[in-house]
């Protein structure tokens, strides 16, 4: 069970989507979250790296190194 509490203009459009198309505002609360979750996972990881990049914790590769390792370069 999830509640949230959401800004009043977004409670009103999702309140008119619904009511729109006969579905629920849970129906489409639980589909925005499964649609955005993955996007939101991926922007946190690269986020993280980067401040691992930052820190000098973690290097990074570039598209030319990577390429020859793989027997891809020009």
């Amino acid at each position: 069970m999830l509640a949230l509490r959401l800004p009043e203009e977004i409670e009103i459009r999702l309140e008119k989507l619904a009511k729109s198309t006969g579905r629920t505002k849970s129906f489409y609360a639980r589909e925005a979250i499964i649609e955005h979750l993955a996007d939101l996972e991926d922007l946190y990881l690269a986020e993280k790296r980067l401040a691992k990049v930052r820190s000098g914790k973690s290097k990074t590769v570039s598209l030319n190194a990577v390429e020859a390792e793989l027997g891809l370069a020009n």
